[in-house]
């Protein structure tokens, strides 16, 4: 397959350079894995990271209201060692609105066009997934949808290469329509919404980028240069973008009507700020929330930080 690499630099400009996973001494991004050390993400599920998530999110009362009527769901993955990954989350098999998230099922759909030749690679496709990714742009996405067809997308979603989307198993991500007012519309048949995702679903969906177990490493690194550098502010990069470099933020965020919602692969220097965050907030404040919740999961992934009963809890004003 012909790689567009010099129509992806131009299109970056100054900040190609930037695209070198392997400075500042972390491991480059995606990981490789051999098939006897590779486990799924289902395998990686840690009881120790599990309490530690579940006391560090109770301790916040308005956040233990939102976990316990649904509307607030967590997914957690530690790849401080790569060949031993841990996995925690809290509602995480509770499918929510998707907002923008499924839009990484359009990233996954394009590039496997341009793999299967069925989606021809063009300077155009590659803007366009660029501003889907990192703009969160309606329009951009919506012409790639087009491009490839709702149908297939959604057929991809539950293709057994992938499952982001199993009904047995309570659904996933789902993308039922464009990202504009009119054309076509197939709601998620649990729900009824047009665009769904799981907490699970959407660390699988980074945990496999990492591991460079989309389509193929090749083509998994080129998505993972795609989604970083968010230009959007905001939730999760709000908290992170004095800490990590943004060439190490790979990060798809959403939002709409009191729905607020980040999921991010973070790849800092240091091995313990190597993880995946992913949450779903169905709450006016979530905004807030997103961004209160990354020194709490960055205090979680850290053993020898201990969890006080008042840690990370937000004063009340008098």
């Amino acid at each position: 397959m012909k790689v567009f690499a010099a129509i992806i630099f131009a299109v970056l400009g100054g900040v190609a350079i930037g695209l070198n996973l392997a400075d500042a001494g972390a491991p480059p991004l995606p990981l490789g894995a051999s098939g006897p050390e590779w486990r799924p993400l289902s395998q990686t599920r840690d009881q120790r990271l599990q309490t530690r998530l579940d006391q560090a999110l109770t301790q916040h009362g308005s956040w233990l209201s939102l976990i316990r009527t649904g509307k607030m769901s967590v997914g957690l993955v530690d790849l401080s060692d790569p060949k031993a990954p841990r996995f925690a989350q809290v509602n995480g098999d509770t499918m929510m609105y998707g907002a923008s998230l499924p839009k990484l099922l359009v990233l996954l759909a394009a590039f496997q066009g341009f793999a299967d030749g069925a989606l021809p690679e063009t300077p155009q496709v590659h803007r366009d997934l660029i501003e889907m990714i990192r703009r969160s742009d309606n329009h951009a996405a919506s012409q790639v949808i087009h491009r490839i067809g709702l149908k297939k997308i959604e057929a991809l979603a539950s293709d057994r290469r992938y499952r982001f989307y199993d009904p047995k198993q309570g659904g996933g991500i789902w993308l039922g329509g464009t990202y504009s007012s009119s054309g076509e519309k197939n709601p998620e048949p649990i729900t009824g919404l047009t665009f769904t995702a799981t907490a699970y679903q959407l660390c699988r969906f980074y945990y496999l980028l990492a591991y460079g177990r989309l389509i193929s490493p090749e083509l998994s690194g080129q998505m993972l240069k795609i989604l970083a550098f968010p230009d959007l502010p905001g939730k999760f990069v709000a908290a992170l973008e004095t800490a990590v470099p943004p060439n190490r933020l790979y990060r798809k965020s959403g939002e709409v009507r009191g729905f607020h919602a980040d999921s991010i692969l973070v790849w800092g220097e240091a091995a313990w700020r190597r993880y995946i965050l992913v949450s779903m907030i169905e709450d006016e404040r979530g905004e807030q929330i997103l961004k209160e919740l990354v020194p709490v999961a960055e205090n979680v992934l850290r053993p020898s930080q201990p969890l006080s009963p008042g840690e990370g809890r937000k004063k009340t004003r008098k």
